[in-house]
């Protein structure tokens, strides 16, 4: 398979769940997320969607089990935004890498290197 298509079906996912979520959706158990990223399996059929929560401390199980109970409606949406030939398995997860503030001051330590001192 196509590692570059793998990659733009996984951002078009990302990007349309992520508006899907913030949008449409109208689920109180849904808190502030975001979705960091889409890691589709090789056959294109399961897709992992990892979750960044903003201001929970309990790692968003009430989040994560309301958007299991709407994944066919995701789904549903997604086929009908999307035109790919199948829409995978959505399984959502919590994202427990350094997460965006980690990632966020890397880049801003990249950014101030290149960058002459007053």
């Amino acid at each position: 398979m196509d590692p570059h298509r793998t990659e733009r079906v996984s951002e078009a996912l990302r990007e349309e769940l992520d508006e899907l979520i913030s949008y449409e959706l109208s689920d109180p158990r849904i808190g502030n997320v975001m979705i960091t990223e889409v890691l589709l399996s090789p056959d294109k059929k399961q897709a992992k969607v990892r979750l960044h929560f903003g201001d929970q401390s309990d790692n968003g199980a009430e989040t994560i089990a309301a958007l299991e109970g709407a994944r066919h409606f995701l789904r549903s949406q997604l086929s009908e935004r999307l035109s790919i030939f199948r829409i995978p398995d959505l399984h959502f997860e919590a994202d427990v890498s350094p997460g965006l503030n980690g990632r966020m001051d890397q880049l801003l330590k990249r950014v101030r290197r290149g960058r002459p001192r007053d």
